[in-house]
Order: structure tokens, then sequence, then C-alpha cells
């Protein structure tokens, strides 16, 4: 199971590209996940350059999305940058762009909902010919109002559905979830069109609902059970360990990443 850890970069956000880089490279970690703010720190081509001499693989690109808008302006601004970040991910070599779709705009809940169902139509063409799959992530419904109106994993399953399955799916964060009664119902129903799959641990009570997310093992998450699910269903991709945590932030880099990697031996079957 090692052998599929991948580090998002926001988990050891204290570090920059080229020390997450070297850093996944002595530790023999093979994948990483990248953020649009970290490659645009040091570039396209920097970040290229970094990649191929490493031989690191890049497993997704966070983040697109953020449909819901409230001006016509503000429309044909997020169609503009979620076409970059599919180029961006593109030129990088990542297989995949993370959807986060966006919370509520002025025209209400449902409205946002058919925003975000028309800004997967525009963008799925664009993707699908630079091959970039598009992974529809939901977020905890806490997360409802201000970054993700699609809130479980079977409204993201009916929303990939209707999209060619192979350009856009879907992306299974454990702590988005954990908690749904349905997971792995629709963890099933999601199959082929699982992208991506996330960890992190829900704590008790959480310290801050964004960045709070704990370790592997020091949380309520049944991990054992929600990857033989995500097996079953026939992903067998990287398993990133996305986890922000301001603790975690304020260890130096090479502590966290190995911390990071011990749980995942240890709570990852």
């Amino acid at each position: 199971m090692p052998n599929r850890l991948s580090i998002n970069h926001y988990s050891i956000r204290q570090w920059d590209l080229s020390q997450l880089i070297e850093g996944c490279r002595d530790l023999g970690i093979k994948s990483i996940g990248l953020w649009r703010d970290k490659i645009n720190a040091v570039g396209l081509e920097k970040t290229r350059q970094l990649l191929q001499e490493s031989g690191i693989e890049v497993s997704s690109l966070c983040r697109g999305g953020f449909f819901p808008y409230s001006s016509d302006q503000e429309r044909i601004e997020t169609i503009a940058d979620n076409q970059r970040a599919v180029d961006e991910a593109a030129a990088i070599g990542s297989p995949l762009l993370v959807l986060v779709c966006g919370g509520i705009a002025p025209a209400g809940l449902d409205r946002s909902r058919e925003m975000v169902r028309e800004g997967i139509a525009g963008l799925t063409p664009y993707a699908q010919a630079r091959g970039v799959k598009l992974g529809i992530e939901p977020l905890h419904p806490m997360f409802t109002a201000n970054r993700s109106v699609i809130a479980t994993l079977e409204q993201a399953n009916t929303l990939a559905n209707e999209f060619p399955s192979d350009t856009v799916g879907v992306v299974i964060d454990a702590y988005h979830v954990w908690w749904d009664p349905n997971v792995y119902r629709e963890i099933d129903r999601a199959g082929s069109r699982i992208f991506a799959f996330h960890i992190s641990d829900w704590l008790v009570p959480p310290p801050d609902f964004l960045n709070g997310r704990g370790l592997m093992g020091d949380g309520s998450i049944e991990f054992g059970k929600l990857t033989a699910a995500v097996n079953h269903a026939g992903y067998d991709g990287p398993i990133e360990v996305e986890i922000f945590n301001e603790q975690l932030w304020s260890l130096p880099g090479n502590e966290a990443l190995s911390l990071i990697k011990k749980r995942f031996i240890e709570f990852i079957p």
C-alpha cells in the first residue's frame, strides 16, 4: 500500500514546491497532488523541470470549479479561469483537475446547482480535448454555503453521470463523505468514475472546520472500511493525503512528511 501514497502539497504547506519534491523523493514517495497557487509561485516551466528531474508523478491538480456566479462578467471570468486550470493540468502532466464546485450564488441554492451543471458542461469538451479528467469533489454539508453546493457523493455521482465517463468522474475525500449513510452504496455506484481518493481524519471536536483535519488514526473515520470499498469499486490509483492542519504546518516539513507516511502505512490497508 505505501506505493499508492500521494502527498497533497497543502498537507506540507510550509514547503515550497522544490522542497516538497525533494522531501518526497528522499522518503521514496512517488506521487504528489499539486495546487495552482504553489505552481504559480515558481511557474509552469520550473514545475515541469522539477517533476521531470525527480521522476515524481502528479496525482491531481487543485483546483477548478467555483461555478456559481453573480454576474455575466463573473461567469466569463470563471470560464476563463477553469480553462486555464485545465491547461495547467495538461502542462504539468496531471491526469486530473479537482473541481470544488462553489457555494451559493445570489440566485439561490437550486439555481447555483444548475450553474455548476452548466459550468461542467461547458468545460468538459475543453478538458476532453486536452486529455484532462474532471473530478467532482463533494464537500461536507458545512461547506455548502461558501464552497460547494454539491454536498454528497450521491449528488456528485448523479451529476457526473450526465457527462462522458472518460472525462468526468468523482473525487472521494474521506473527510467529506465518511458520515454519509449512503456512502458505501454510492462508492459502488461510482465504480470506474472514481478518479481520486483523498484521506484525512475527522477530529472530535474539530479545532477548525477548514484547517482542523487530523492525521489518520487521530479521529473517527473508518479508513479500513472506506479503503476496501473504494478498492472493491475498481479504483487502484494513488491515495492522496490531504490534511489541512495548523499544527501539522507548524512542524518542520520533513518531520510532518515522515509522520504522514508512518500513519499512512499504519492505517491504510
